[in-house]
């Protein structure tokens, strides 16, 4: 039985790959930060209790930016494959905790590294480092492939630089099989609430059950290639699966701008939307909207609020897969018409279940009134 550690395991992509590798038949580690609430949300439904017999998942508490519990735990479980899902992803929160971002995503990469190698595990080990997009930042071709150069826009993707090329060091340094899935925008109902895409799709739920009036939004222009985080962790385990070690660029070769999307979405609730003015005056009104919809045309239901903008804007990115295809034999599954559909029925489900509880909850103080 292979063994695999994943580093953000409660994470979006950590929760798919856990799935993912125990229908594989794996044997899981899965390291997540101590924290006064529990944060196991997306992986409540993998949970084994310790005192079972054959466990196939098992929690660590761990974190990126301490080094001797990293050692520790990855002598504990002796890998065959890591997974270093973990970091600080938000790009809008870099900027305002810089330092953190790029210890646990820029020295936490080497940390792994150095522990592998430390450890004498560099010939049993393998490691997957999950890059980003947002390396390309002020993009310098179109679309962006393997051998475009970086051009980060944010201490988010300053730090993920660093944390790339250590991985190609100690790969050339220590023969090590280390790569990195250079991974564009993937999302899912599981997607974190406060990244753009989930941001949208809960708020057009909401307003939807009339939940909500209004969305607040940053730089509708920006475009993005969008896929679904299940396809995009079957490229990570297929990228250690290879013979030789080599890094690659996952994405589905299309771009869309917010404002599309965002049109895409309402379009699940029956609402079509038009928009008008330039700017921070832009705004999304209801030109249509399904009889039964608390919406109604004229309606203002989307507006630009400047705080949500970047101080270096990322304005375009849109990779080339060619050489997952061709070399991991990787097609997404999911299109975007695909993706947001499963978004908004999601979240829409979500805030029925939370109206309903809602209600009877005021149903029953009621009663004792």
């Amino acid at each position: 039985m292979k063994k695999a550690l994943i580093t953000g395991v409660t994470g979006q992509d950590g929760a798919y790959l856990t799935e993912f590798l125990l229908k594989k038949g794996y044997e899981v580690h899965g390291i997540k930060r101590r924290s006064s609430l529990f944060n196991t949300d997306r992986i409540d439904h993998l949970y084994q209790d310790p005192h079972e017999k054959n466990v196939t998942f098992k929690l660590h508490y761990g974190d990126l930016t301490d080094s001797t519990n990293l050692i520790r735990i990855i002598q504990e479980a002796q890998p065959d494959e890591i997974y270093n899902l973990g970091a600080m992803s938000h790009v809008q929160v870099s900027f305002e905790a810089p330092e953190y971002t790029a210890d646990a995503d820029g020295v936490g990469t080497l940390r792994i590294l150095e522990a592998v190698r430390m450890l004498g595990l560099t010939k049993k080990t393998k490691i997957y480092q999950a890059s980003t997009s947002e390396l390309y930042g002020l993009v310098q071709e179109v679309p962006q492939s393997e051998k475009t150069p970086f051009y980060p826009r944010s201490p988010y993707a300053v730090a993920k630089m660093y944390a790339f090329w250590i991985t190609v060091n100690y790969r050339e340094a220590y023969n090590m099989f280390a790569c990195n899935g250079i991974l564009f925008n993937h999302e899912s109902p599981l997607r974190g609430e406060t990244f753009v895409t989930r941001k949208i799709t809960r708020g057009i739920a909401k307003m939807s059950l009339g939940m909500q009036d209004k969305l607040y939004m940053g730089n509708l222009d920006a475009k993005r290639d969008w896929g679904h985080a299940k396809d995009y962790v079957e490229a990570m385990w297929l990228i250690l699966q290879q013979d030789q070690p080599e890094d690659f660029v996952i994405a589905t070769g299309t771009t869309t701008t917010v404002r599309d999307f965002i049109m895409m979405a309402f379009a699940e609730v029956g609402v079509k939307l038009e928009f008008t003015g330039e700017g921070v005056n832009e705004k999304g009104i209801v030109k249509t909207a399904a009889s039964n919809s608390p919406l109604k045309p004229g309606q203002e239901v989307v507006a630009i609020d400047p705080r949500y903008f970047r101080p270096t804007e990322v304005d375009l990115l849109i990779g080339d897969p060619t050489k997952a295809q061709t070399k991991l034999n990787w097609k997404p599954k999911y299109d975007l018409p695909a993706l947001v559909k499963e978004m908004v029925a999601a979240d829409v489900d979500l805030f029925q279940r939370e109206k309903l509880l809602k209600d009877a909850g005021f149903k029953v103080l009621n009663q004792f009134e």
